[in-house]
């Protein structure tokens, strides 16, 4: 980044650097609002998204971020291949500058009598295609409309969660993501099997064993871009070969649908497809897990405690789906 001034260039101007020794900074130099700032960077994840969030325009942001910086003399966002990414001084500040934004609304609330139970405010979540659309869609839909001044943002993608991006409250992944400064849970194990069409069968065979289904096209990720450990094709089919390939779990289904080939499917996804036959169901009988990670500092607000629950209950109403019986 370089040092030029933020009001002509999307780089923040360049803060002093940070030492190990702490520094006296007069707090009656810090001026409040601009923590607000910070939340919505950490909250979108882009300069313009902020803005928009907060009904100002981007060099406002851009210009009351860099005088955050240069008050309390330490790196707070820097640019990341996504947008914009906290430091890790950063989150730390953005996830205790958030009770700023709270009492906050707490003192607007106890002004115009409103209720302090009630959320508001914009939270976002990600979570990988299939699961975000079926289980977590349904239920932060309904969490909002038992809260209308909740705003939600879901972001869906079956990729690596990075863990020290910004730009999410709620984070759900396959597996168990490890980082010292999440705090993560299991929502649900869920089953994944191997499913054709019988028109698929017919005119290709039906594989008796394994080794069989080396012989078949699979449907599968692009294993190049997905690095996600727990969905590694030579993990569960060893010897097997993907030749229809998405980043995009609903194409896969679309794919086995119209007859492409053999595909590897959460058994959630398939159910709704009666023409969808699982093949060989107890030699090929996946399971895997769905966690829920908040940062450990979130982990007492409102919002993201109703969210946790929203979701856990709906993963629970819809276990046999998620994990049915072998037949």
């Amino acid at each position: 980044m370089t040092g030029r001034s933020t009001s002509s260039t999307d780089e923040p101007a360049a803060a002093p650097p940070t030492t190990a020794t702490p520094r006296a900074i007069d707090i009656r130099q810090v001026r409040a609002d601009d923590f607000r700032y910070l939340s919505a960077i950490a909250r979108t994840g882009t300069r313009r998204s902020a803005a928009i969030d907060l009904g100002v325009d981007h060099t406002t942001v851009s210009r009351r971020i860099h005088a955050l910086e240069k008050t309390l003399e330490v790196r707070l966002i820097e640019r990341g291949a996504d947008g914009w990414e906290l430091t890790d001084i950063g989150q730390a500040v953005a996830e205790r500058a958030r009770a700023i934004e709270e009492s906050l609304q707490l003192a607007v609330d106890a002004a115009v009598g409103g209720a302090g139970s009630a959320l508001r405010g914009t939270v976002r979540v990600t979570a990988p295609d299939g699961f975000g659309t079926l289980i977590v869609t349904p239920a932060l839909a309904r969490l909002r409309m038992q809260h209308p001044d909740l705003s939600v943002e879901l972001l869906t993608a079956t990729r690596q969660l990075n863990l020290h991006q910004s730009g999410f409250d709620v984070a759900i992944a396959v597996g168990t993501p490890v980082n010292s400064r999440l705090v993560s849970e299991l929502i649900s194990t869920y089953s994944m099997g191997i499913y054709a069409t019988d028109d698929y069968l017919r005119q290709h065979g039906t594989p008796d064993s394994i080794e069989d289904v080396k012989n078949h096209p699979i449907i599968f990720f692009v294993d190049s871009l997905l690095q996600v450990g727990d969905l590694d094709l030579e993990r569960h089919l060893p010897g097997a070969r993907a030749k229809f390939m998405s980043t995009n779990i609903f194409s896969h289904v679309e794919a086995t649908l119209a007859g492409g080939g053999i595909g590897l499917l959460p058994a959630f996804m398939a159910k709704p497809y009666p023409e969808l036959i699982r093949l060989l169901p107890r030699e090929v009988d996946v399971h895997l897990t769905f966690s829920l990670a908040a940062r450990r500092e979130s982990l007492t607000n409102p919002t993201v405690q109703a969210v946790r629950h929203a979701i856990h209950a709906e993963a629970l109403r819809r276990k046999s789906d998620l994990l049915p019986p072998v037949k």
